[in-house]
């Protein structure tokens, strides 16, 4: 019979909890409560992880690691303002579909968490987050790319609200992939929704 994988319990652990994070709350989760969800014993979660906090720290790095390097590969590829945002709206997508269970707990924790020490990364790419996506709101508006009259800072705000609230309410396992709904978004967002008015003469 072979041994049980260390490693592959350890990722399902570390699953479970995420689950119960983004359900419950970071706060209101216990240690306790995760290991009866993960079927052992409270001890020996701790052959796992010395802290709640080692979860879900390990959890946040690794979404965060990936979403921003594909938000930087993005910036580097593409020069084009309008590419540069569907870029990165793709990403955002993708990362929801992905990993709805770390984005749920970054929306809800990232800003509590970032005020801890050893948490200050979440405050840098916070800071990088919004310096990225109103770079590319600016340079749209100064190249021409977008329009002149936008207010960046709303307009940030709009972006960012309306990309990540996805997360409440798209499912993984449902009919539409997280790329056509990213293109949906993206085309309302170009495009508006209102039917061009023909013009009277």
């Amino acid at each position: 019979m072979p041994k049980p994988d260390p490693s592959a319990r350890r990722a399902e652990v570390l699953a479970i909890s995420a689950k119960l994070f983004a359900e419950n709350g970071y706060r209101a989760t216990t240690v306790r409560d995760i290991a009866d969800a993960a079927g052992i014993l409270s001890g020996s979660l701790y052959h796992h992880f010395d802290s709640k906090e080692s979860m879900i720290d390990e959890i946040l790095r690794e979404f965060l690691d990936e979403l921003f390097g594909t938000y930087r590969a993005v910036l580097v590829s593409a020069s084009d303002p309008r590419e540069q945002l569907r870029g990165c709206v793709i990403a955002s997508f993708t990362a929801i579909d992905a990993r709805p269970a770390a984005v749920a707990i970054y929306q809800a924790e990232a800003r509590t968490l970032a005020q801890q020490e050893r948490f200050a990364y979440i405050a840098e790419l916070l800071d990088e987050f919004r310096a990225m996506w109103r770079g590319i709101i600016t340079r749209g508006v100064e190249s021409g790319s977008f329009r002149a009259d936008l207010d960046v800072d709303v307009t940030y705000r709009f972006l960012r609200d309306t990309v990540w609230v996805a997360v409440r309410w798209y499912r993984p396992d449902g009919p539409l992939l997280a790329v056509d709904v990213a293109e949906q978004y993206l085309k309302i967002l170009e495009q508006g929704i209102a039917r061009p008015t023909k013009e009277h003469s």
